[in-house]
This record gives structure tokens, sequence and C-alpha cells, in this order.
């Protein structure tokens, strides 16, 4: 049980913990181009690391055929070109590549491992890491505001393969955006791979997404073929709901007592959220071995909930595991926003903080 009343008197060892509302790290372009690559927390996941549940065939037939294309990417750079600069600087204009399937897109509900496969096929394609370029969405977007658009597409457009985790499918401005650029990177020989949430109000909402995807990515629709992936949430297969919180006192005195670990009242966090962007939220958890948070209640609105939902995929992709008291993570967004046009966003960070409340019990000698 939660005890807000707990106090604790006192440092607990000689080593203060840190707090990730002191830190507003800045994160230059370069960096964002060099961090393009799967996370730490799928550094070693390949097809064979990824288990397939025995009762959905689609994950196994997925595995085969992401297998397959990731062969069919070895050898030259499909425009015939090699690698550019980073900045594309310096060389002609590479010819434009025959129209063709020169994408894929998982299709699927949260936790059925679509990042798992992404990134293992990230791993699996014949190329030298510098020549494929991994990233979420949002990351992609930020790529194009530190850049510029045809700086990003000059980067790029070298490359033998861009994934992309997590399409936003309810961002129309940047779905237009970012589905120019795919163009661009398409005519250059560039593989794609994606996966993406789901539009809001659709029927099947935070199951499947394929009629969504290619429809709003237009002209391109042609060059993915759609791998549709059924299954449950891995996270919840035969485990618990969201463990129960810890006290204050028991929070504050593992951050004392972890090295490399972060304290925060949670209702602060929040607001220093507001002055960080979110792009360098990753940036925010550099180092970080646990998060410590106290105090932990309902988001107030939607927009510091979606900035909570990207702070939520960082830590679970860096697997820092994070001790709270106060409220259960299943209880952190209201039944509107649940039931709302970024449901699954929701639902999708509920589900990595439970996991990585699960992940910090062993810190606190559960």
């Amino acid at each position: 049980m939660s005890s807000s009343s707990a106090a604790v008197s006192g440092p607990i060892a000689e080593t203060a913990p840190l707090s990730l509302c002191t830190r507003e790290p800045h994160v230059p372009a370069d960096r964002l181009v060099a961090e393009m690559v799967p996370p730490p927390r799928f550094d070693s996941v390949r097809f064979d690391t990824y288990i397939p549940d025995p009762n959905q065939p689609s994950q196994t037939e997925a595995v085969k055929v992401l297998g397959g294309f990731a062969a069919g990417l070895g050898g030259a750079h499909a425009t015939g070109a090699g690698r550019r600069g980073l900045f594309g600087f310096g060389r002609a204009k590479a010819p434009k590549v025959p129209a063709g399937p020169r994408g894929v897109y998982l299709d699927g509900g949260y936790g059925v491992g679509k990042t798992h496969l992404l990134a293992s096929l990230w791993h699996a394609t014949p190329a030298e890491p510098a020549l494929k370029a991994f990233g979420t969405f949002v990351e992609l977007t930020n790529l194009v505001g530190a850049l510029g658009f045809q700086k990003t597409v000059q980067t790029l457009s070298g490359h033998r393969l861009l994934c992309i985790d997590e399409f936003e499918l309810d961002d129309p401005g940047d779905t237009v955006l970012v589905s120019t650029l795919l163009g661009k990177l398409v005519d250059a020989g560039v593989a794609l791979a994606a996966t993406s949430n789901t539009l809001p109000g659709k029927l099947g909402e935070g199951r499947f997404a394929a009629a969504d995807f290619l429809r709003e990515i237009q002209g391109l629709s042609a060059h993915f073929r759609a791998l549709r992936i059924d299954g449950e949430d891995y996270r919840h297969r035969g485990l618990p709901e969201a463990p129960p919180p810890f006290s204050d006192e028991q929070v504050t005195k593992t951050a004392y007592a972890t090295e490399g670990s972060s304290l925060d009242d949670f209702p602060h966090l929040l607001e220093h959220l507001a002055r960080v962007h979110p792009s360098r939220y990753g940036a925010l958890t550099d180092g970080l071995k646990a998060v410590c948070l106290t105090d932990v209640q309902p988001v107030p609105d939607q927009s510091t909930a979606l900035r909570l939902v990207v702070l939520a995929d960082r830590l679970y992709d860096r697997e820092v595991p994070v001790l709270a008291s106060g409220l259960p993570f299943d209880r952190l967004f209201s039944e509107e926003m649940l039931n709302g046009g970024y449901r699954k966003k929701y639902f999708r960070a509920i589900s990595r903080l439970t996991a990585l409340a699960r992940d910090a019990g062993r810190l606190a000698g559960h």
C-alpha cells in the first residue's frame, strides 16, 4: 500500500539521488541522426529471440517473411549508388527505382512484439549501421525539424533501410509531411518498414490499422506489404496486473540506496516535462539506472498525458525500472482519456510502465 504521509528524516546514504526535474538537456542535430538505431532494450533482439505465440500462426509467418525481406536488401543500394555524406552533398541525383514493394508494414495491437520484429529486421539487414536508420515517427519528425526537409532527404536517401516505429496516424499534418519524405526516399531506393498506431474513432482501434495506414500514406501504399500480427499483449501473458505501489518511505530509501537512480515528486515531474521538448526525453534519462517517483496521481489533462507517454516509451526503450508510490500505473489516465482518440497510446504507456514497475520490485527487495 502507498503511504503519502510516510516521511524520511535526513539522507539515507552519502550520495543523494539524481533528479529529472533538474535536467534540461540540449540535443544537437547530429546526435539525432547518430541515435537513429534500435533503442538499448532492443540491442540484442533477433528473429530467433522472438518467441511466437503457438496459438497465433501469423507471428511465425511474420518472422519468415521479414527474414526474407532482410535478405533481399543485401548487395548494392537499390539505385546502384553508394553511401552519401551526412547531408548528401557532392553527388549526382540518384535515378528512380522501379515501382514495386519496397516496404513492409507490421499490423497488430500493442504488445504483440512489433517493435521486436522491426528491430530484428534492422539487425538482420546486411548493411553497416550507418546505412540503416531506426526511429519512432516522433523522432523522425524531430529530425525534419532539426535539419529541415531537404537536408533530411539528403541525409537518409543513401540508406539501405529506414524503420519507423509507431507511425502517428492521428496527426494529419505530420502524416502528410512524413509521407512526402518517404516518397522521396523510396525514389532514392531506400527500403521502408513501419508499425503504426490507429486513427481515432475507428472500429477495432487498439488492434489493427493496416487499411488506415495504407490510406493515409496515399501514393506510397503500393510500396508496402502489410503483415498482420495477431496476439495478446505479451507483457500480460500469464502475468499479474499493475503491481501495488510502494510507500513514500520505501521509494525514498530505495532511491538513496540505488546508485544512478533519480527521485522526483510525480506532480513536479509532470510540470517539468512541459518545459522540455519531447525530442529530448531520451537525453533526459541518460545514465539512469532507476527512476523513483513519489505521489503518483491521475494525469490532469491530455497534453500532460501525451508527454508522459513519450517519457514512458523512452524509459521502456532503455529498460529503466520505475519504482513508485501513490496510485498504481493502471489508474493514471481517466476513463475519458482511455475512451478517446489517443487511447491506444495510453494503453501502451500503462503496459510499459507496468512492466517497468515489475522490474523495479527487485530494487526494493521484492
